[in-house]
Parts: C-alpha cells; structure tokens; sequence
C-alpha cells in the first residue's frame, strides 16, 4: 500500500535540496525523498537498531537525541526539516519547534489526532485509546504528550509559524471535512 502521508510530504519537499528528518526511525521517508526528488537528506535518531536499519537503507543517519537541540547545525542549513510521528513522543516540543524554526525554512509535522473520534469513544468506554495511528498499550507507550489538531493549530499560531498546507487522514484516505473529529493523523507544513 502507497502511503499517503508520504506522498504528500513529498509535495511538499522541493527537488534537489536538503532535508532533515527528527526522528527518523529506519529511514523509509528519506529513502522515498531521495527517490522521488533527489534529495540530500539526513536524518536523526536515537535507537541503535533503528540507525541499523537505516543505514542498510543508505540514508545518512547521526545518532543524536533530538531533546538535546540541533546545535550541531547552523541557522537555516536545512530547506525542509520534518518530524514525522514524533511529535507526541517529544518531552519538550517548545523547544523542538524552536530548534525546527532555526535550521529550516519549511517545516513539516505530522501527528496522531488524539481528537479523532473513534479514540474519543474510546476514553468515553473507560479505555486509552489503541489504534493503527495509536498502536501501543497506555503502558508501554512511547508517546507523552497527545494533541489535537486544534491544539497543534493554537501551538503553531502560539510560535508564529503560518500554517501553508494540510492534509488529513484515516486508513490512508484524505479527510476534508470535521477534521479533528474524523482525521486520524494529521499532517503540517509550516513556515515562518
């Protein structure tokens, strides 16, 4: 199945230019990057096994945490800068959005909605919610710091980052109405 999320990244992100991606796991976006657009792409990441991965998928990785900042790179070095599915697993996402604005000209960030209805109907049964976007137990967990659209919206307006693009999804398909209600994942391109 083609990921949609993916495809439309890749809209987003110009030929020929060099792109950052915080959190990059195994690399699959880069690769896809790289595939699709010529990118000089890097990426970060801080599991071992996942840096493994990545570099069997020739992408260059530095192993590196993003809650330490991106001092290593100079202000605006990068034309895109992407966290994809991280977001949620950030301690400080003030100060990963600050570091995001610095090094990049456009930003990109995706995110499970935690207003999506089916996880609201969850909460209202009692539970956490568990889905595709969602996947672990409320116990064992990587993600801390759920949002919703709306309140992604309110943090961008917050950092003074314009909102360029968005898309959302459910199952892989476009979502365009009652988003934070029907939009599983939802997804961001920003500028300053």
């Amino acid at each position: 199945m083609k990921r949609l999320d993916f495809i439309k990244i890749s809209e987003w992100v110009d030929s020929e230019t060099k792109v950052l991606d915080l959190g990059c796991a195994d690399g699959t976006l880069l690769k896809f990057l790289k595939q699709q657009k010529n990118i000089n792409g890097y990426g970060i990441e801080i599991d071992p096994s996942n840096i493994e991965k990545g570099i069997k998928n020739k992408i260059n990785i530095i192993q590196m945490n993003l809650e330490d900042g991106l001092s290593v790179f100079n202000d605006q070095f990068f034309d895109t800068v992407i966290l994809s599915q991280t977001l949620q697993a950030m301690v400080n996402i003030d100060k990963i959005m600050d570091e995001m604005k610095r090094v990049g000209k456009n930003i990109i960030v995706s995110f499970p909605n935690f207003g999506f209805w089916k996880n609201r109907f969850q909460i209202l049964n009692g539970k956490m919610p568990k889905s595709t976007d969602l996947p672990h137990e409320w116990y064992n967990t990587p993600n801390i710091h759920l949002c919703t659209i709306k309140d992604f919206e309110d943090l961008c307006a917050k950092k003074g980052l314009a909102i360029t693009n968005q898309l959302f999804l459910t199952d892989n398909h476009p979502i365009k109405y009652f988003s934070n209600l029907r939009g599983s994942l939802g997804i961001f391109q920003l500028t300053q």
